[in-house]
């Protein structure tokens, strides 16, 4: 559970912004989008060799 404590005076958008930036560092929402839909392992396997290389041609090319 998240807690974000205010004090006296202390405006709610102020208060509101250190409540999503907290809740943004859990990751829920990436974590809950995720989960949505079934991705097989095989295809995530295969997202992450295709990332991997563009990464590489990237760092190539900067060279």
């Amino acid at each position: 559970m998240i807690i974000v404590p205010v004090k006296e005076g202390e405006n709610i958008e102020k208060a509101l912004k250190k409540f999503k930036r907290k809740f943004e560092k859990t990751g829920i929402i990436k974590e809950v989008r995720s989960r949505q839909a079934f991705i097989k392992p095989s295809i995530s396997k295969r997202k992450q060799k295709i990332h991997a290389v563009y990464i590489q041609k990237l760092q190539q090319a900067e060279e």
